[in-house]
């Protein structure tokens, strides 16, 4: 069966999708993009939206944070797509589909991308950093990210596909020395919270 993932009008997001990076948001922005979903949102078959860049696939995004570390997870060579083998993220996050239907499928599916791709024995408070937006190459025009921040505060935090994935904490160093192996979308984050390289490293 095919996946069936939200998407919303690229003239339908508030504030429009004319921005590289992070636009930051409060809750303010984040009720008119709920109201948003409410009004204009639709499921769509994912094959057709990877193709439609006149609407944007909403990304529930999720950087984890122990003060100054940020939670980096690295791909394995087990997974299915050899274009992912070695790759880096500092987020978790993933498409919303129609179990997270209801009256606020941005928050369900926030909390259901949370529980299936990490192990933690406490329940995480999401804040709200702001959208995420790249429409320089195919996949980032027609997905649009909405970045959360999680502190565990010394509390433990592992990824649940082991075989897949390896996390842990990693300092700002850490993060900088596989910059290069980054996803574009985990680049703009850790750009956008100071955590880029500096020139000419």
């Amino acid at each position: 069966m095919t996946e069936r993932v939200l998407v919303l009008p690229r003239t339908a997001v508030p504030g429009g999708c004319d921005f590289l990076g992070i636009r930051r948001a409060d809750e303010a922005a984040l009720e008119a993009l709920r109201s948003a979903v409410a009004g204009h949102g639709r499921y769509l078959e994912r094959p057709a939206a990877e193709d439609d860049p006149a609407h944007k696939q909403l990304i529930p995004y999720v950087l984890v944070r122990d003060g100054a570390r940020v939670f980096l997870m690295e791909r394995t060579d087990a997974g299915g797509d050899q274009r992912l083998h070695g790759k880096a993220s500092i987020g978790v996050g993933g498409h919303l589909n129609p179990v997270d239907d209801g009256e606020d499928a941005l928050m369900a599916g926030l909390r259901r991308e949370w529980t299936e791709e990490l192990a933690a024995e406490w329940t995480p408070e999401f804040h709200l950093v702001g959208m995420l937006n790249d429409d320089t190459n195919p996949v980032g025009a027609v997905h649009l990210g909405v970045v959360f921040e999680v502190e565990a505060d010394g509390r433990a935090v592992e990824v649940r596909e082991r075989d897949k994935l390896t996390g842990g904490f990693a300092t700002a160093e850490a993060v900088q020395a596989v910059w290069d192996r980054l996803e574009t979308w985990s680049q703009l984050v850790a750009g956008a919270i100071g955590l880029e390289p500096a020139p000419g490293r």
